[in-house]
């Protein structure tokens, strides 16, 4: 039985040969890798940027030329195929930024958040950038209510953590973090991603940082462990490439 996988990201596309076109990072060179396929089968969920086009079709060009068999997920106007059959069948899932509130609220409607839980289990790795970052876990802080940022707290809870993305870019995330956790709105353990960088995690466990880009170790990008000590919050980096101490 597979070991059910998930990559939570704040990155996974790198620029591409020209304007308004990406190519897949190293950290997702790397999934694809471990789905053991010579051709995988990759899903695109963007229903937390609408279902918008233009995403879809700058993603299918930086799967297609990564060799890959790619299809999606829609949920507007109607969702485009059965969700469990659609996801289960995939060996990666690709859940794209924007709205995470409202990538919740419609996957519950349509119950995709099943399908989820259902792949995973099956050992369909799952990824995602930023709202495809947040929504595996239990909650996080977003932007999906206003240019301020709040608290979700009602995300799929498969990693029983808090989650925080764009950790180095956006001067928010990282207080609010840290104060939620404080406050006991977010879970006491929660794991966050600077841009660019990654966290795998074998069954519920994370394991290991990846990136983008080669990444210097000890000075560039990271992940961050951060967690509630007694009355403090306490945040331990970890460099690209290495493991996750338990």
């Amino acid at each position: 039985m597979k070991t059910p996988r998930i990559l939570a990201t704040s990155g996974g596309y790198v620029p591409g040969p020209v304007q308004q076109s990406v190519r897949l990072g190293a950290m997702l060179i790397d999934a694809l890798a471990r789905t053991g396929k010579d051709r995988p089968r990759v899903c695109l969920v963007l229903t937390a940027m609408g279902d918008a086009s233009m995403y879809y079709a700058m993603s299918y060009e930086a799967f297609n030329a990564a060799g890959c068999d790619v299809t999606e997920l829609k949920l507007f106007p109607q969702p485009s195929a059965d969700p469990m059959e659609r996801l289960c069948t995939s060996d990666l899932v690709w859940v794209g930024g924007g709205s995470v509130a409202n990538l919740l609220a419609l996957w519950r409607l349509h119950r995709v958040d099943d399908a989820m839980h259902q792949a995973w289990s099956d050992g369909v790795i799952l990824g995602g950038v930023s709202a495809g970052s947040l929504c595996w876990h239990t909650g996080g802080t977003t932007d999906s209510f206003s240019q301020i940022l709040q608290p979700v707290t009602n995300a799929l809870g498969i990693l029983p953590y808090a989650n925080g993305v764009h950790y180095d870019s956006e001067a928010q995330r990282r207080p609010l973090l840290h104060q939620l956790i404080k406050e006991h709105t977010l879970a006491p353990l929660a794991y966050a991603t600077d841009d660019h960088v990654g966290i795998w995690y074998e069954g519920i466990e994370a394991t290991s940082v990846v990136a983008d880009t080669p990444t210097p170790p000890n000075t560039g990008p990271a992940a961050y462990k951060v967690e509630l000590v007694g009355d403090d919050v306490i945040e331990t980096r970890v460099g690209v490439g290495a493991k996750f101490s338990s």
